[in-house]
């Protein structure tokens, strides 16, 4: 078995197909992002990953006992009041 010197390590991932267990959510700030959730019981992860297009610019693997926390952290962050921007003082401006 070769160890190869790693050069592979740098390129961006490719299309795959889409999740089996799991769905895509579109983005909606850059055209053609999207973010990926598939549950992958044999290995016990379920993993979110950033595509733009056919590659996939980053994953991240989580364990199961992750989820309920990650989805309480969307969760506020989606109901988080917002913030009138007339009550907040503008700090570049002078006076």
């Amino acid at each position: 078995m070769d160890a190869g010197t790693g050069a592979h390590e740098n390129e961006a991932m490719t299309v795959s197909p889409l999740p089996r267990l799991g769905d895509v959510v579109l983005g909606r700030d850059v055209a053609g992002r999207t973010l990926r959730i598939s549950g992958h019981p044999a290995s016990g992860r379920v993993v979110l990953s950033i595509w733009q297009d056919a590659t996939c610019k980053a994953t991240v693997r989580l364990a199961p006992e992750d989820v309920p926390h990650v989805v309480e952290m969307l969760t506020r962050a989606a109901v988080a009041p917002a913030v009138a921007t007339a009550d907040v003082p503008d700090a570049g401006s002078a006076g």
